[in-house]
């Protein structure tokens, strides 16, 4: 079994959960449960803004987060959940088709974070994926669910029922 079609069914699962997490984010963008933590839209748009890292991550040899002369990273803020559902969408397909054709040596390859032109990290493009793009994704969507259930929003389930959803 290639790299590809080991990490595709993992994928589409946790595509699916957090599709279910941040189409239920309120209207309440600017809600945040604390001074140092992002606002639920913040947060709702980094997770959307991660899912869209996996095709270039997939598909380039590095990500400059402030390149040279240019402008420094920042996830898109979405104006609700719906907009931010359609961009989720579209990311996750392209992801989904460039974790699809990727071959096993291309997962090999070595893939770099830059900041200024300079190498913050290098690993293969595989350890990458699962670490930096899919387990971060996780990461956050375990934080958006608590803003779920601090706006009293019935939170999906995500490893398990939910007893929001009345199944446990």
């Amino acid at each position: 079994m290639s790299i590809s079609q080991s990490l595709l069914p993992e994928f589409d699962q946790e595509m699916a959960t957090t599709r279910k997490v941040v189409e239920r984010v309120p209207a309440n963008l600017d809600y945040k449960p604390h001074e140092k933590s992002m606002t639920m839209g913040q947060l709702m748009g980094h997770v959307v803004d991660m899912v869209g890292w996996t095709a270039p991550t997939v598909g380039g040899d590095y990500f400059d987060v402030n390149p040279p002369g240019g402008e420094p990273y920042k996830s898109k803020e979405f104006a609700s959940a719906a907009d931010a559902v359609k961009a989720f969408d579209e990311y996750a397909a392209a992801a989904r088709k460039a974790i699809e054709g990727c071959s096993d040596a291309d997962f090999m390859k070595q893939w770099e974070l830059r900041s200024q032109g300079k190498a913050l990290f290098a690993m293969p493009k595989i350890v990458c994926i699962r670490s930096f793009v899919m387990n971060h994704i996780i990461h956050h969507r375990g934080q958006l669910s608590v803003y779920l259930q601090l706006n009293n929003v019935p939170v999906p389930a995500i490893y398990g029922p939910s007893a929001d959803e009345g199944s446990m």
